[in-house]
Order: structure tokens, then C-alpha cells, then sequence
């Protein structure tokens, strides 16, 4: 079942997703600089972009660590964003209030992993998302099996919502590790999801979340240098969608900086990544 986020279609038949940018949104000239390098950098290779920024990132390790911008500023810069660079933006939500506000400027409304079973915040996405004929995209909790997604997909449809995303971030597996299973992978793109979805929805990956090392101190660790790796075999396994947070200076970055990826090398990995899908549909 395709996936539509403002001009963009989510789904296997169409050209590959990127959904990327700074984890934090900094700063407007930050995520217009960013924005505009993967967005020329896509649509060189023939490859769909959306760009993504928090304007609060509310699940930090420490009550201190930067959180962003905020509600009101953050969504005014991302629809800045979206204006200028004519591409389709997203962002998380954390809250039921929000999801209104966020809805009337975000293309598509993101639900954090840690999140993705709370009933208020759905309910309150699917309809603002139905009410503005927006998506939504819900990150699989690290703690999920992937036939666990159905309930998320059910409690969006039963508010009002059936255009959706559904992207694997990685699972748990004992302490300050993630690992990515590929069999899993293949459940969540093939989940039935009965009466509640015509297909299964589609799933995006998630590159550099999946690289984390949760827990491992004030801030997250990660291991970036593996995130090429998991983002080719993602797209080999026949994911439509691929999510990558990058930033000009990720140890500078105010959130994610050990798993985020450097922005002058998103043009080399984006062209690999369109080679990887094109050789899988000969």
C-alpha cells in the first residue's frame, strides 16, 4: 500500500526515498544547507527526498542535553524549508497537542520508536494527519516484534488514517546494543495487517538510529562507520525507503552526534544506494 507524503509515493514501484537531515533542527540555515545538498544530491541520481528535523527532541539520555528549538520556531523553519527547497518535510511529535499544529506545515508526522504503542498520540495523528491530508510514519519500538506493528497501523486506521509508513530502526538486543534483523525486516514489508490496511504499508530503514549503542552514558554512542553497510543491504532487501540523519559537523551536532553521518559524504552514499536499486528490479 503506497505511502504518499506530499509529491513524494513511498511504495516499491516508485524511485527510492531518502528521508534525511540534522537529527535537531539547529538552525534554519543549518537545515537549509543540509536540506539543499541531499535534496541536489537525490535528484541527480533520480531518488525521491524528504528532509527531516526535530523542533524537540523530548526521549534525550539527559534532562540536560539540548532539545531544539521548539514548537512554534521549529515549525515555522520548517516550513520555511519546505517552501524554499520545494521539498516535503517531516518531524517527530511527542505529544497529542502538538500533532494539530505540526499537521497544518509537516507533510508527514513522525512517531519516536519509544512511542509507537501510546494510544492518545496515534488517535490524535491519524486524525490531524486525515484532517490535513498528511502521512504518518511510525518508528517500530526497539522493543517490538515486527507483527506487534499491526496494533499502530490499527489504532491510525481506526482514527481515521490509512496512509502510512512504517520504518524498522533496529531492536534490542541485551544492554547498549541494537541489532538489525533482516528476518524481521522481511515480516514487517510483507505484515497483514487484515482489515486495517489493503497491503502492507511501507517501510522505510533507518540507517543511523540503527547504528546506536543506547544507554552507554550521558549520551547515546553509535557506530556510524557501519551505516553504509546496513543502508545497501536495506535497499538490496527491497526496502522503498531509507532514513539518514547527516550534518556538516556530527561531533558538533546537538543531538545524535555519534551516529550521524557527515554531509559532504551523502552525495557518495546516495549514488551507491541508487546503483543497489537499480540492479535489484533486473
Amino acid at each position: 500500500m503506497p505511502c504518499t507524503i506530499g509529491p513524494v509515493t513511498v511504495a516499491a514501484d516508485r524511485p527510492l526515498t531518502v528521508v534525511a537531515g540534522p537529527c535537531t533542527l539547529e538552525s534554519l540555515e543549518l537545515g537549509l544547507r543540509i536540506g539543499e545538498t541531499v535534496r541536489d544530491a537525490c535528484r541527480e541520481r533520480g531518488l525521491q527526498y524528504i528532509f527531516k528535523a526535530s523542533f524537540d527532541k523530548a526521549n534525550r539520555s539527559s534532562a540536560s542535553s539540548a532539545r531544539g528549538p521548539g514548537i512554534d520556531e521549529g515549525l515555522d523553519a520548517l516550513a520555511t524549508i519546505r517552501d524554499r527547497l520545494g521539498v516535503p518535510v517531516t518531524t517527530d511529535i511527542h505529544t497529542p497537542d502538538q500533532c494539530g499544529p505540526a499537521a497544518e506545515v509537516v507533510d508527514c508526522l513522525q512517531i519516536p520508536a519509544f512511542l509507537c504503542r501510546q494510544t492518545d498520540l496515534l488517535t490524535a495523528a491519524g486524525m490531524a494527519a486525515a484532517a490535513h491530508g498528511r502521512a504518518v510514519n511510525v518508528k517500530k519500538g526497539q522493543f517490538l516484534a515486527p507483527r506487534e506493528m499491526v496494533g499502530p497501523v490499527r489504532k491510525l486506521a481506526e482514527a481515521g488514517c490509512r496512509n502510512v509508513m512504517l520504518t524498522e530502526r533496529g531492536t534490542f538486543f541485551g544492554y547498549h546494543r541494537l541489532v538489525n534483523d533482516f528476518i524481521g525486516l522481511g515480516d514487517l514489508m510483507e505484515l497483514d495487517c487484515g482489515e486495517w490496511a489493503d497491503a502492507p504499508p511501507p517501510v522505510c530503514f533507518d540507517v543511523t538510529h540503527s547504528t546506536q549503542l543506547p544507554g552507554s552514558g550521558e549520551q547515546t554512542g553509535g557506530r556510524p562507520e557501519r551505516a553504509p553497510l546496513l543502508a545497501r543491504a536495506a535497499v538490496a532487501a527491497g526496502v522503498p525507503a531509507v532514513f539518514i540523519e547527516c550534518h556538516p559537523e556530527p561531533t558538533k551536532a546537538l543531538s545524535d552526534g555519534a551516529t550521524q553521518l557527515r554531509l559532504e559524504g551523502m552525495g557518495e552514499l546516495v549514488g551507491r544506494l541508487a546503483r543497489v536499486r537499480e540492479a535489484i528490479k533486473n
